[in-house]
């Protein structure tokens, strides 16, 4: 096969977009203790910069709290809950996405709810009463939190208005509660980001008219938002769906529809953030357990900062109770760990992801070139590309041939200190349908529903990635890599040059005692 030789100088910048932000289970899940440890795992390994959910105005927060009790009567706004989820988010150095929703029961004005925890999905039945609750959230967090933090917290105005689902208003109904939050989030300090409409994939229909609402009566719009998915309609079976999957560059073409819908309106140019994506939008799909799912996002990862400021992968654990609670440790959540932090393929590739480099030596259909321009230090994410459902079925195995620059001519390291021969130390790190794949494992073991300690210890050592190293010759400054993935194959190399330091009496051959002393 031809060998890619991949350019010395950088093509671009990886950037932060695809850890710019993560999605998360409703808000009042972030009380939990198995929330916080797996969002700490999270932080550890991939480090997210903000974090978006539902539900911060449900009544399980507690926040718009009316009362008429012995001659006093008023609206309290108790913030014990936010507080502590705030609290534990900054601890772990993750900011909120502000996603305004859904209608506390006592302002909405109507019974239609969402989910199995019933998030109320009608307009409020007060437009003022809801922008003192806009105000009083928004103000509250930047007295506790000061303005200049608060500044970098997007705040987005509901979730999916184009979908009755969430929403059981008109379009017309969602524009005036746009206005209204928007006016008082404004209202706080004009400083503050607030965006939306945060809309399902598809319905290119809201696009011109949000926009021109937008430029027609001077509302404050800092960034577009909106969601991005590729599966078809649920097939249902006991507390699962199958779903069809359209190709993994249909999430790229949705990334890139907004900036084009909205060219030439007032809202061309601003911050476009995909506040949800993923393959399927079913939290109990079983796609998103498996290896395929880390091929078939990897090409996004690698291009998605292209066309878009954020795209915030729909979520980082299965701490989510959407169709109730989970019946199954693996269920097709939409984690990247299940419940006890056991790691899914996919959450391998977002750790991959965070050990590259910032400059883009290569994009490819099968690959990922950086370079870390302080150490000079080259990593290669490759994978198996994956087609969705109408694809013929991937191979067995797939191949990748890349001629790769070592070190950083115009980097940390000076052109001098890099060797043109010699060797290279390359560090392998792989999950595929067999390593790095706990889902596979929990299938052999016969599917536990709720797995006994011996069982979760092995699916712990089972979801860890596949390690290998070996080195490779240095020549004219150049290190050639043949690789051989497996099926549906995401592996991560990371290449240094070898400086050898071993001291001219060490004879690895003497171990054992053999040799001129050893008799």
């Amino acid at each position: 096969m031809s060998r890619t030789a991949v350019p010395e100088q950088p093509v671009g910048s990886l950037g932060d977009a695809w850890r710019r932000c993560v999605g998360t289970g409703r808000l009042a899940l972030a009380l939990r203790q198995d929330y916080q440890e797996s969002l700490a795992l999270a932080q550890r390994e991939i480090g997210f910069r903000h974090i978006r959910g539902h539900g911060l105005l449900t009544d399980d927060v507690g926040i718009h709290r009316p009362y008429d009790v012995a001659g006093h009567a008023g609206t309290r706004y108790a913030t014990t809950y936010l507080d502590q989820v705030v609290d534990a988010y900054l601890s772990l150095g993750i900011k909120p996405f502000v996603e305004l929703g859904f209608m506390p029961r006592a302002l909405a004005s109507g019974e239609k709810t969402v989910f199995w925890w019933q998030g109320n999905v009608t307009p409020p039945a007060d437009h003022r009463e809801w922008a003192a609750l806009v105000r009083a959230v928004v103000g509250h967090l930047v007295d506790r939190y000061g303005l200049e933090e608060v500044r970098t917290w997007p705040i987005e105005v509901w979730n999916e208005p184009n979908l009755p689902e969430f929403w059981s208003g008109t379009q017309e109904d969602y524009f005036r509660l746009y206005e209204t939050t928007a006016l008082a989030v404004k209202e706080v300090d004009a400083s503050l980001q607030v965006g939306g409409p945060g809309l399902a994939p598809g319905d290119h229909g809201w696009w011109a008219p949000f926009a021109e609402r937008v430029a027609a009566r001077d509302l404050p719009a800092d960034f577009v938002s909106f969601h991005a998915y590729t599966t078809g309609p649920a097939q249902h079976v006991p507390f699962g769906v199958y779903q069809t999957l359209r190709r993994p560059e249909s999430l790229l073409e949705q990334f890139a529809a907004p900036a084009k819908e909205l060219a030439g309106t007032a809202l061309a140019g601003l911050p476009l953030h995909v506040t949800e994506f993923s393959s399927s939008y079913r939290p109990d799909n079983p796609v998103h357990d498996t290896a395929y799912q880390a091929a078939y996002l990897a090409p996004v990862l690698a291009s998605g900062g292209e066309l878009v400021d954020s795209f915030s992968y729909w979520t980082f654990s299965d701490v989510f109770e959407e169709q109730g609670v989970p019946t199954s440790i693996f269920h097709g959540g939409f984690g990247m760990l299940t419940h006890r932090q056991v790691r899914k393929p996919v959450y391998h590739l977002y750790a991959f992801m965070a050990r590259m480099g910032d400059a883009v030596l290569a994009r490819g259909a099968d690959h990922l070139v950086t370079r870390d321009e302080a150490t000079g230090r080259v990593t290669v994410l490759a994978w198996q590309p994956v087609g969705g459902t109408d694809d013929p079925v991937e191979p067995e195995r797939h191949q990748v041939a890349l001629s790769v620059p070592l070190g950083s001519p115009t980097g940390g390291v000076p052109a001098s200190a890099v060797p043109t021969s010699g060797t290279a130390y390359v560090h392998r790190s792989r999950v595929n349908e067999h390593d790095g794949n706990a889902w596979s494992a929990w299938r052999q073991m016969g599917r536990p529903a709720s797995p006994r300690p011996r069982q979760l210890d092995a699916l712990h050592e089972a979801s860890a990635p596949a390690r290998s190293h070996e080195t490779l010759p240095v020549v004219r400054g150049r290190v050639e890599l043949d690789l051989t993935l497996a099926r549906h194959e995401v592996t991560l190399l990371e290449i240094d040059p070898v400086v050898d330091e071993t001291p001219d009496w060490l004879d690895d051959g003497r171990i054992l005692g053999r040799g001129p002393y050893g008799g």
